[in-house]
């Protein structure tokens, strides 16, 4: 008798610590589970950007705060969610891998990210939320000097660009005659061409017109006429359905209600 109740409290011990393991489970081991009811358990929204692309994504070297048209548009998910958030920071070049990453940095990325078939491919793309399309960026004395791509595509024309990226992509493969200077800081780029370090940067109709209103050496003269026309979403790993189908229906909130609108006005027409 002794001894069948021993074997009776041990397994009852061993039940009790099978529960409360369950119960003080780390985020980690809940990856089997959607990715929403993952995000809820641990109580923020983890965001993964790049924060050196004004006025879409950018963090403040001094305060290290997160501003920006796609930072509010993630705390709106995060807001609609009933969550936190969390930034981590991510680069261009290492976008992909970042979000592929096994065990998860974050739940998604957003921040200027353009939505291309390649990246549908291996990952899950949200929504459009704001057009974008390439276009430059040059010194004010320099506005009647480029007026098409056949005229930045010269040896003597220095084109600067961050690595890693849709925006060195575009240069390598459109302006093969251009002398084209990688810079690892696209928030430094504007102002080096300012400065004459470089003549054009190719950029985004996003991004152009923030520079031009903050830096009066600045042009962006083919700002109506984009080389290429595309849109911008959240990024996020395959296996998150849920996640994308609430992200979608947040960014649908936002165009209905006039978010979007807000922020577009807020950011490109200050």
């Amino acid at each position: 008798m002794k001894k069948k109740l021993w074997m009776l409290a041990a397994i009852l011990t061993i039940c009790g610590c099978s529960t409360f393991a369950s119960c003080s489970t780390d985020d980690n081991t809940l990856t089997s589970k959607p990715t929403m009811q993952r995000i809820t358990h641990r109580g923020t929204l983890l965001v993964g950007t790049t924060g050196d692309y004004r006025p879409l994504s950018f963090c403040e070297p001094q305060t290290g705060e997160y501003w920006g048209f796609d930072i509010e548009v993630a705390r709106e998910i995060a807001k609609a969610l009933g969550v936190g958030i969390t930034f981590v920071k991510t680069s261009w070049p290492t976008l992909t891998a970042d979000v592929l990453a096994e065990p998860q940095t974050f739940d998604f990325a957003i921040g200027g990210i353009t939505i291309t078939a390649t990246r549908r491919e291996s990952m899950l793309m949200s929504e459009s939320y704001l057009a974008n399309g390439k276009t430059i960026l040059c010194r004010v004395t320099d506005s009647n000097r480029y007026k098409s791509l056949a005229d930045i595509d010269k040896p003597e024309v220095r084109v600067m660009v961050n690595p890693g990226g849709l925006n060195e992509k575009f240069a390598i493969a459109n302006l093969p005659h251009a002398t084209i200077l990688v810079h690892p800081k696209n928030e430094e780029i504007p102002t080096l061409i300012a400065e004459g370090k470089a003549d054009v940067m190719i950029t985004e109709i996003t991004e152009a017109p923030y520079y031009v209103q903050t830096d009066n050496r600045l042009a962006a003269p083919l700002l109506q006429e984009p080389f290429t026309h595309g849109e911008i979403g959240v990024l996020m790993q395959k296996g998150q359905e849920d996640l994308l189908q609430f992200v979608n229906t947040t960014i649908q909130r936002m165009k209905t209600d006039g978010t979007l609108r807000r922020l577009h006005e807020k950011y490109f027409y200050r």
